[in-house]
């Protein structure tokens, strides 16, 4: 069930919007700001709320991959698996990756702390190979940069 508050940020949202469709990702964006990620039950209630099927909802939510259909850890590591980022490093750095979380692509950690997802792009193939925690961007990656960056993430 939406909160009392997600439900006066989707409606903000659907009164900025030029169409009531425009509203959708915005209304997903709202629920996986405050949850993480957008449940079923959380593509229901959108539906309910703005009038669309939940079939509709869930295709937008889908097509987006920086919408969490499942639950995810609480910081979200997307690494860049463009070709500039492949010239640089990458395939040592997701070894590093897997290795130091003991994860798949797709997975999150036992402490539940990180999700790992590949991403195809970052726009930042001058700093290659990149990756991102949550919103922060991080460039000229090594394994020695990353195991530091991971220490700040609680």
């Amino acid at each position: 069930m939406l909160t009392e508050n997600e439900i006066k940020e989707i409606q903000l949202e659907m009164a900025r919007a030029e169409t009531p469709r425009a509203a959708i990702l915005d209304a997903l964006k709202v629920v996986q700001r405050h949850r993480g990620w957008v449940s079923n039950e959380s593509v229901a209630d959108i539906a309910e709320l703005t009038g669309f099927t939940a079939s509709e909802i869930d295709s937008i939510a889908t097509f987006y991959s920086l919408i969490y259909r499942r639950k995810v850890g609480r910081h979200v590591i997307l690494l860049c698996d463009s070709v500039s980022c492949w010239i640089t490093g990458y395939e040592d750095l997701l070894a590093h990756l897997k290795s130091r979380l003991g994860v798949e692509f797709g997975q999150t950690t036992p402490d539940e702390r990180f999700t790992l997802l590949p991403v195809v792009c970052l726009g930042a193939c001058e700093q290659a190979p990149v990756m991102m925690i949550d919103e922060d961007l991080h460039g000229n990656l090594d394994a020695a940069k990353i195991d530091a960056m991971l220490a700040k993430y609680t």
